[in-house]
C-alpha cells in the first residue's frame, strides 16, 4: 500500500479533531502557507500575511501554562524546514507549545496530552 501524503495525513487530523472535540473545534484551524503557487499569489500572500515555516495546525485553547498548540504535519519521513525550526523556536520562546506529527496516532496522542493539562 501506497503511504499517505502529509495531506493525507493532516486530513484524518483534522476530521477526528473536529468529531473528538467539537465545543472546541472553532478555535482549532489550519494554515493556508503550504502549496505551490504562482509568483502573482505567493506575492498576494505574502503581503496578506503568509509567513513561511508557520506550523500547518494550531489550537489557540491556553493549557498548562502555555498560550497555544502549534502543530506541524509530517510524512513519516518528512523532515522540518530551516524556518520551520526557527518558527518552532520562537514559539517555544513565547510560551506555546510545538510539536511534529507524524501520524494520526501521534497526532491524537499529543492533542490528548494537551488537552489533559
Amino acid at each position: 500500500m501506497k503511504p499517505l501524503s502529509e495531506s493525507q495525513i493532516q486530513k484524518q487530523c483534522v476530521e477526528w479533531f473536529r468529531r473528538t472535540y467539537p465545543t472546541i473545534e472553532r478555535l482549532f484551524f489550519a494554515v493556508g502557507n503550504g502549496g505551490k503557487r504562482n509568483v502573482w499569489t505567493a506575492k498576494i500572500m505574502k503581503d496578506e500575511g503568509v509567513r513561511a515555516g508557520v506550523a500547518d495546525l494550531i489550537l489557540l485553547v491556553p493549557q498548562g501554562g502555555y498560550a497555544s498548540l502549534c502543530v506541524e504535519m509530517k510524512t513519516p519521513v518528512g523532515k522540518q524546514s530551516q524556518e520551520q525550526k526557527e518558527f518552532q523556536k520562537a514559539c517555544k520562546e513565547f510560551k506555546s507549545k510545538y510539536v511534529v506529527c507524524h501520524s494520526l496516532e501521534e497526532f491524537q496522542r499529543e492533542i490528548r496530552e494537551y488537552i489533559k493539562v
